[in-house]
């Protein structure tokens, strides 16, 4: 095998390992932003969906995104259990099966594994935004048929050869792809089962509930950030060292210009430097950067990632005025940073700034030709993710319900899901106490047991 594809695999397989590593960053950030009580529901909802979305995108999801077909669904290459090598070094029978990705020079193995990692994220999304409230088993159910249906239909337009990439959209690590079409199904599952009890007053007061671990979450928040030199450089799928090094430059700059434009904001609206909004900001500069990185300049990163930082604030603010209940903020991120993300290429793109041709953008005398392309893009993946998911959300709904009950809610989804608590030792213990005496003759009462009880609550 020729050094380059030897090089070229040993990245992918590299990048693909960072971005499987953020689904700890995921399980950390949703399980400190809740409350402890659900803690134990929150991490093993992490530990699954990726479990669950592999074994959808492996079934069926990979041929439906990447198969070849027509521009809007693959239709070859179907049923995915295992398959020969695809790349340009050795060349089999299943060359044309998946053109639209056969530019990788890698085997298949590893392109496949590297589109997974993508597909788990983009379902992982969903968890933090219908945190509190769902049933175990309404989520599971919800993230199959996402990594099966959804979220490959979405990849075809827009990377497997669909429609959108004939139009002359560009998202070059997900912003749409990935992030969007997670915050879409987040969205739809936040409408669809309401807000937490407690979460809203009668009178229309926003009630804040607190999460019970922010240590947990700031690691999480760092995990995700190192993460994301996976996801975005990775998306060469080669060893290209200028591209790379271009790309990691872009992604950091978002990282960094989200986190400080967020805690200005959040210190100007709210009084002091929120450390949540801090870390959602730098998610948000990270999800706002990942369609363009390697279409951007340094100076435009730190525009869009600052951006995307003041945006994020604002968002989580309006989503709960509008009464949409997103314990984490993953639409705020997610959804609202990835169309802005994708929205950036149209304005910021630079033609060739990577060796890619993309055109240029508004602001670098392209005209409205990509920024058009980009708007079509948005627009299509959110009236389909939103519709689908809202579908599969209320089919869900009224079949085996999507939403634990009020005293399950109440008490905690760990006891009611789980039988089990991620925090034994929080359990009250009411002492046992016996007469004795002491040294002096005296009798004294003095605890000799302590029997634990489980108490809900926060």
């Amino acid at each position: 095998m020729e050094t380059q594809v030897i090089l070229d695999t040993l990245w992918v397989a590299l990048a693909a390992m960072l971005v499987f590593f953020m689904n700890t960053g995921f399980a950390m950030v949703e399980a400190g932003f809740a409350r402890a009580k659900n803690c134990v529901n929150i991490l093993s909802k992490n530990f699954i969906v990726f479990a669950v979305s592999s074994l959808g995108f492996l079934i069926l999801g990979w041929g439906l995104m990447w198969g070849d077909g027509n521009p809007f669904i693959g239709l070859k290459g179907l049923f995915f259990v295992s398959g020969a090598d695809n790349s340009p070094a050795t060349g089999d029978a299943y060359r044309g099966v998946y053109t639209a990705i056969s530019w990788a020079g890698v085997p298949l193995m590893a392109k496949f594994f590297f589109q997974l990692v993508f597909c788990g994220t983009a379902g992982t999304i969903v968890s933090g935004a219908v945190a509190e409230r769902i049933k175990y088993l309404a989520f599971i159910l919800f993230s199959f048929i996402m990594a099966t249906f959804i979220y490959p239909i979405v990849g075809h337009w827009i990377w497997g050869g669909g429609w959108l990439g004939q139009l002359g959209m560009f998202d070059f690590a997900g912003s749409t792809t990935v992030h969007s079409v997670g915050g879409w199904a987040a969205l739809a599952g936040a409408i669809a089962l309401g807000p937490r009890f407690g979460k809203y007053g009668n009178d229309g007061k926003i009630n804040p509930i607190p999460g019970h671990n922010l240590t947990i979450a700031t690691l999480g928040a760092f995990v995700l950030w190192l993460g994301w030199f996976g996801f975005n450089p990775g998306s060469t799928m080669a060893a290209d060292p200028n591209a790379i090094a271009h790309i990691l430059m872009t992604t950091n700059t978002g990282a960094i210009a989200g986190t400080l434009s967020s805690t200005i904001v959040s210190w100007l609206l709210l009084g002091k430097p929120d450390l949540g909004m801090t870390i959602n900001g730098c998610l948000a500069g990270l999800v706002a950067i990942t369609a363009g990185c390697a279409f951007v300049s340094v100076p435009s990163a730190l525009i869009i990632g600052c951006i995307g930082g003041a945006l994020v604030v604002f968002s989580v603010i309006g989503f709960d005025r509008l009464k949409i209940d997103d314990p984490v903020g993953a639409i705020s991120v997610h959804l609202v940073n990835g169309i802005f993300g994708t929205i950036a290429v149209g304005l910021f793109a630079q033609d060739g700034i990577t060796g890619v041709a993309t055109g240029n953008g508004l602001f670098f005398g392209g005209g409205f030709t990509l920024l058009g392309a980009q708007l079509v893009g948005i627009i299509a993946t959110g009236i389909f993710t939103f519709t689908a998911s809202m579908i599969t959300w209320l089919i869900l709904k009224h079949t085996i319900g999507i939403r634990v009950s009020l005293h399950e809610e109440i008490q905690g989804l760990d006891i009611g899901e789980h039988g089990n608590s991620a925090y034994p030792e929080f359990l009250s213990r009411k002492p046992v106490f016996s007469a004795l005496q002491n040294g002096n003759g005296e009798t004294i009462a003095v605890a000799t047991s302590a029997k634990s009880v489980f108490e809900g609550g926060k």
